[in-house]
């Protein structure tokens, strides 16, 4: 390790505390964005963060929530781009979490809020991380920007308009995402792609009010047996979406795709323990075609139901409405677009045409070249700070608005944090290990140093 790495070494190691604290400050403002609930107050608190840290910052408008830009001059001519999300999922159910979701809670190894791994943690890693090699060098050696939205939660509907309008402001040679991590056994994991998502609501309405079910029943149009028919004629019992030519796009993975995915080590029954699983679909049992399923096949989702009386006990009512969120993940080269004119168009075929449909959010689906300069770089960059090299997922089954920066702006993306997999993302009692943090921020300044050097 040459005397730089260890100055930054050293720097993260002797400021851990100052940055645990920074990241309570960021968890405790709420951020909500299903709920638009402290998102302009959050883009203002990370505007000062920044500008705390040395960089211009401003809040800039989009046809949604604000996007916080920042930036920041180096001594090199290349630039790094930092995309990240300020806004989180609700809390909800909050009598499942074991202390308060926006007040940051340690206990023992583990910090808990909610957001703090998804995503404010990696925006103190990013800070954390340029500080470090700021101070090691007396300067950045590259320049950098950040984009720092508040919709990635809800989809990043906004994402893709306010990359195309902005191309120049955000021109970069290369890109940070916004998450990464560990596996269950401690290697560092690295994503060159995700699933796009086409979001939809259905709704039905069959009468201007709920009924009796006794006066209703034998002869009302029911708006929750409306909706279940509705819902199942989109799937069959083998999984296969019966939307004509829903797969008429996809693009099978190629044989690196296989060879990067047989390299993976199989995860299966450590994935079935985690979530109780008694089996998976279609009778997949691990190896590879259970890695390729799980992220190269799409999907067709039921996320949500919704219809007359949820409470305890009994109401006998006959539901006027029903309403129902799916989501489709899809595969490279499908389109949220053409999945949503197909689905329509299925629907009124089926005899559903007064089944309403709503885009809630859209992303196409986007993949890294793995022989790119910056990925082989991140990869190296990885081993001196795990003692291991980094796995390397061709495609997750996630999705995120990649597909402007990969398409638009021509950006390659790696990965580099602080995430694993019980750090309960999306649930009660979000956590993340604080020495995951430090090896995040020690692989991000890595990244940093050696892209300004080369």
């Amino acid at each position: 390790m040459n005397d730089t790495l260890t100055k930054i070494d050293q720097h993260i190691e002797d400021h851990v505390e100052h940055w645990i604290e920074q990241l309570g400050r960021l968890c405790a403002q709420r951020s909500i964005s299903a709920q638009h609930d402290g998102i302009e107050e959050t883009a203002v608190l990370v505007t000062e963060m920044l500008r705390e840290n040395g960089f211009a910052a401003e809040v800039m408008p989009s046809n949604g929530h604000p996007v916080v830009y920042g930036e920041g001059e180096g001594t090199g001519e290349k630039t790094l781009l930092f995309y990240l999300h300020y806004d989180v999922q609700p809390p909800e159910p909050l009598d499942l979490w074991n202390s308060p979701p926006f007040e940051m809670t340690r206990r023992d190894d583990k910090l808990y809020a909610r957001g703090i791994s998804d995503d404010k943690g990696h925006i103190i890693c990013r800070l954390a991380a340029l500080t470090a090699v700021r101070e090691a060098y007396g300067s950045l050696p590259c320049n950098v920007k950040f984009v720092i939205e508040g919709e990635e939660e809800i989809g990043s509907p906004n994402m893709p308009q306010f990359v195309e309008k902005h191309q120049e402001k955000l021109a970069a040679d290369a890109c940070i995402w916004e998450f990464g991590g560990v596996d269950y056994d401690g290697t560092p994991q690295q994503a060159l792609g995700m699933r796009g998502i086409c979001y939809i609501q259905f709704s039905v309405q069959t009468a201007s009010q709920d009924a009796h079910s006794g006066l209703g029943g034998s002869i009302f149009p029911n708006a929750a047996w409306r909706l279940v028919w509705a819902l199942n004629t989109l799937k069959d019992a083998d999984e296969t979406i019966l939307i004509p030519g829903f797969y008429d796009d996809v693009l099978p993975p190629s044989e690196r795709d296989l060879a990067l995915l047989d390299k993976l080590p199989d995860q299966s029954a450590r994935v079935k323990e985690t979530y109780g699983l008694d089996g998976y679909v279609g009778g997949l049992e691990g190896g590879l075609e259970w890695k390729k399923t799980a992220v190269f096949e799409p999907t067709c989702t039921i996320c949500g139901l919704d219809s007359g009386y949820q409470g305890e006990g009994t109401k006998t009512v006959l539901p006027a409405t029903a309403t129902a969120k799916v989501d489709f993940r899809m595969v490279p080269d499908q389109r949220p677009d053409d999945i949503f004119k197909k689905l329509r168009t299925h629907l009124d075929a089926q005899g559903f045409a007064d089944v309403a449909i709503e885009l809630l959010a859209n992303g196409r689906p986007a993949k890294i070249d793995p022989d790119d300069p910056f990925v082989k770089l991140t990869l190296e960059t990885a081993v001196d700070v795990y003692g291991k090299e980094m796995m390397v997922q061709p495609i997750i089954g996630g999705s995120g608005p990649s597909y402007p920066f990969v398409h638009i702006l021509n950006l390659p993306i790696v990965s580099a944090g602080l995430g694993y997999p019980d750090g309960q993302v999306h649930a009660p009692n979000e956590n993340i290990r604080i020495n995951d943090l430090l090896l995040g921020i020690k692989h991000t300044a890595r990244i940093i140093e050696r892209f300004g050097r080369e």
